[in-house]
Formats: C-alpha cells, sequence, structure tokens
C-alpha cells in the first residue's frame, strides 16, 4: 500500500473513531441543530432501551412465562389503544395543519426549515413527538409475550419496531428535524391510526376479529410503503432539490425491505395459507 494512500486512510480511520467515541459519549452534534430533546442528545438511552426491549422479548420474557398462564391484560392494551389512537390521530391534525395552511415546505422538495424560521419551534416538536411514539409502539410486543403470543412475535415484527425507533434516532442526529421524512412520518401516522382502530374493535368485537379487516391492514402497511418509495424517488428526480440524498437513498432501502418483507407476510398468510384452506374445505 503506497504510503500517501495508507496515511488517507489512516486519517480516515482516526476522524470516524474520533466521530465514534463523540457520538457514544454524547457530545458529537452532526446536525446543525443545537437542540437535544430527551433521548436525542446520547445514544445510550436508545441504545438501552432497544437493548432491553430484545432482551425481554427474545429471552428473559419468554423465560419469565415459560411455567405461567397468559395474562389477561384486555383492558391495559385497550386503554393502550385508545392512547395510541388519540396520540397518533393529533400528531396527524397538527401534521395536516403544519403542511396545508401554514404551508411549511415547498412540498416539491421537503427539506428542514432554517433554525430561525418562525415555524422551527414546530417542526421540531412534531418530529420529536414522532420519534418518541416509536418507542411507546414497543409496548405492542411486550404485551405479546405477556399473553404468550409468541407467533406474532415474528422477524418482520421486531425488525420493523428496531428500525423504526433506533432509527428516529439516528435520523435526527445526523439530519436534524423535520425534511424530507415529515410527510412520509405523517403518513405513517395515519396508518397507525387505522391500525389502532383495528386493534381496539378486534378487542370488543369477535366478528372483528374474524373478518378480512386483518388482511387489509396488511395491504394499507404495503401500499404505504409504496408510496414512500415513490415519494423519494419523485424527489430524486428534482433537478434544483438539495434534499439529502444520504436520507433519500437510505430511506429508499428501508422501504424496499419492507415492501418485500411485507408482501412474503401477505402471500404466505393470505394467499398460499388461504388456498391450503380452501383445499381442506372441499377434500372435507
Amino acid at each position: 500500500l503506497p504510503v500517501k494512500h495508507y496515511l488517507e486512510w489512516k486519517r480516515i480511520d482516526f476522524r470516524f473513531s474520533f466521530r465514534m467515541a463523540d457520538l457514544l459519549n454524547g457530545t458529537l452534534i452532526i446536525s446543525e441543530d443545537p437542540v437535544r430533546l430527551p433521548l436525542i442528545g446520547s445514544p445510550w438511552p436508545s441504545l438501552t432501551i432497544v437493548s432491553l426491549y430484545l432482551l425481554f422479548v427474545l429471552k428473559l420474557g419468554r423465560k419469565f412465562m415459560e411455567n405461567r398462564k397468559p395474562y389477561d391484560l384486555r383492558r391495559v392494551i385497550r386503554a393502550y389503544n385508545i392512547m395510541q389512537i388519540v396520540y397518533n390521530g393529533v400528531i396527524l391534525i397538527a401534521g395536516l395543519h403544519f403542511l396545508f395552511v401554514l404551508k411549511a415546505y415547498d412540498l416539491r422538495c421537503i427539506t428542514k426549515l432554517p433554525l430561525d424560521h418562525e415555524l422551527k419551534s414546530r417542526e421540531r416538536w412534531l418530529t420529536y413527538s414522532y420519534f418518541f411514539n416509536k418507542f411507546m409502539d414497543l409496548l405492542e410486543t411486550v404485551f405479546f409475550v405477556l399473553r404468550k403470543k409468541d407467533r406474532q412475535i415474528s422477524f418482520l415484527h421486531v425488525f420493523h419496531h428496531l428500525v423504526m425507533s433506533f432509527g428516529g434516532y439516528l435520523h435526527i442526529t445526523f439530519n436534524g428535524y423535520g425534511g424530507t421524512l415529515f410527510p412520509l412520518c405523517l403518513l405513517n401516522v395515519a396508518v397507525h391510526v387505522i391500525m389502532y382502530a383495528y386493534y381496539y374493535l378486534s378487542s370488543v368485537s369477535k366478528d372483528v376479529q374474524t373478518s378480512r379487516w386483518k388482511k387489509y391492514i396488511t395491504i394499507v402497511q404495503l401500499v404505504q410503503f409504496i408510496l414512500v418509495l415513490a415519494n423519494f424517488s419523485y424527489t430524486l428526480m428534482q433537478p434544483d432539490c438539495n434534499a439529502s440524498r444520504t436520507v433519500i437513498y437510505t430511506g429508499m432501502f428501508i422501504s424496499t425491505t419492507f415492501i418485500l418483507m411485507f408482501a412474503n407476510f401477505y402471500i404466505h398468510n393470505y394467499i398460499l395459507n388461504g388456498s391450503k384452506q380452501k383445499s381442506a374445505l372441499k377434500s372435507d
């Protein structure tokens, strides 16, 4: 390896190590926004929550429930679902007002607001409220464990929650609040209002449990990620748009991954299994 290239590599390696050390110490400010709301100033709170989540869901929780009967959490879950409907509904209404009434962004090329913009504080809190909710979503899996619903704790389920929770921290740390992902987060919030409304109704009505709504919820989630991918592609085609290419390409990769995973889930649960059930009925 030539000395010149070796020294350049060592310089990059040193810079990366220095930045990683600052990041872990909570002293590295990569985005220009100096405001660090709770869970944002350092990676340790988010890493701790995610690590405890994985430990409980994959190991300790199952061990704890091994010789116990499933807990009856119907009232707790109903209250949780109502809270999620209200929380996401408020973000959705406030976000739509921010986008279409206050017209904070140019919808052809959405970039985060300057620090001195009069709506920056609102953009910051809307983004943070969405990010914080991704950690509240983790309780869904905890309820599955305590109710011994292990079949619902799929790789897709856990992976989705991990990406949405810790990914939010990384986005705010490296890119700041708001920007390109803002309308896509609103789309996700709208999907969550529908999803948690279904969860609540299915907890109080057996007719809803046995209906096709669960299948439709999966379709809605799949369409959501297709729209997200289309939005990123549209943004890339705008020649004068200076939206972060790192955010766009990362978002496209994650969206494509979720499309493939949700499509695989849909095919196996509603097409292949549906065909098997019809064949079984015919043979009877």
